[in-house]
């Protein structure tokens, strides 16, 4: 069944501990009973599974499974690529700003799954960009990048982050500030930068590819690269101080990197919209991973598809309602590794000593 067609029937048990999550050759469940909502859909059929005994609904099977606002998740999803913070959209929807932050959550979790899913699983052929986009988390003295893998075809292959120190120019009041936030809280890895660069490619480029990769000076990525013996690279480095112009080989990194800043309040220069947890700002990145690969055009005046059609994933631009129209379980989608930390909510913030990672128990 297509993804983005929803499911008239249980397709398989929604219990991850259940022999027919996966196997569904000798599947069976009963209709037991149905129950009456408020908004649509107003009756939904219940279920109960005949191998372990669980009981679920249709509802079970939709994104907004066990939230009473998942009327918002479609408008949610375009507004937070239209660049509007929590704040806006909740006073444009009447709701509460931490309403919008689950359905932002909820939503950047199902868009992790998605893309994986969609993603071609074998070497890419065309050569790779590979960039960081500088932005911070909580305040200014905690700063990370977004390491973004992007396609000549502008397709955004993944991402993921590291965490950095705050370096540059200071004041001496800022450089104590920073020395007496470290000392709480520690320092950052200063390897981060190698290791989520070799994670990163580690998961795009499978065992035995070759590729091209575009870049520019970064000490730390050829050092990730030689972590990766099982894999060929072919690495064309750039100085990132050349003209940021269409000629240039890292214009599809600069590209996204200005349509990330352009579409994400929290990601402009200055701004108070920022990301106050790096999870927050990583499951809102693959919202904008999943509207740039699947529903923008690569080009506004000339009409060429998104990226997607592009490669050939789709025929033609999906819409948010098809992308939304099913709820995807991460055991099905065998995600493991930083996939897996970030959609169980398991990146911490340093400044926050408290990490709340998503551990419900069927709201998965």
């Amino acid at each position: 069944m297509s993804i983005t067609t929803p499911f008239r029937h249980p397709p398989y048990c929604p219990n991850p501990g259940c022999d027919s999550h996966e196997n569904t050759v000798v599947w069976r469940f009963v209709k037991k009973g149905f129950y009456l909502r408020d908004r649509r859909p107003y009756r939904v059929q219940r279920y109960r599974c005949c191998s372990c005994g669980r009981y679920f609904s249709s509802q079970t099977f939709s994104p907004s499974y066990w939230l009473r606002r998942g009327d918002l998740l479609e408008s949610t999803f375009h507004r937070l690529v239209s660049c509007s913070c929590f704040r806006q959209i909740a006073r444009e929807t009447g709701v509460s700003h931490s309403t919008i932050r689950r359905l932002s959550d909820r939503l950047g979790r199902h868009c992790l799954l998605f893309h994986e899913r969609m993603r071609p699983k074998a070497c890419p052929e065309e050569p790779l960009v590979l960039d960081g986009l500088r932005s911070f988390e909580h305040s200014q003295y905690w700063p990370m990048d977004l390491n973004l893998l992007v396609g000549e075809s502008y397709f955004v292959y993944g991402f993921n982050d590291a965490e950095l120190r705050r370096s540059g120019t200071m004041r001496p009041a800022q450089k104590e500030k920073r020395r007496v936030l470290e000392k709480r809280f520690g320092k950052p890895d200063p390897r981060a930068t190698e290791k989520q660069v070799e994670e990163l490619l580690d998961r795009i480029v499978p065992e035995g590819g070759q590729v091209a990769l575009r870049s520019d000076e970064h000490r730390a990525y050829p050092r990730a690269m030689s972590r990766l013996l099982d894999r060929s690279f072919v690495h064309e480095q750039t100085s990132s101080k050349e003209s940021r112009t269409p000629a240039s080989p890292l214009f599809p990194a600069n590209h996204t990197d200005l349509l990330v800043r352009h579409s994400s309040a929290n990601h402009k220069r200055e701004t108070v919209a920022f990301s106050k947890r790096r999870l927050s700002a990583l499951l809102r990145l693959a919202i904008w991973v999943v509207w740039r690969n699947y529903l923008k055009d690569r080009s506004e005046n000339r009409g060429a598809g998104p990226p997607a059609q592009a490669l050939g994933i789709t025929g033609r631009p999906l819409r948010v309602k098809e992308i939304l129209a099913q709820r995807l379980f991460p055991e099905r989608e065998g995600i493991t590794g930083w996939l897996r930390e970030c959609y169980f909510g398991r990146i911490p913030t340093r400044a926050i000593e408290r990490c709340v990672a998503h551990e419900a128990s069927y709201a998965v």
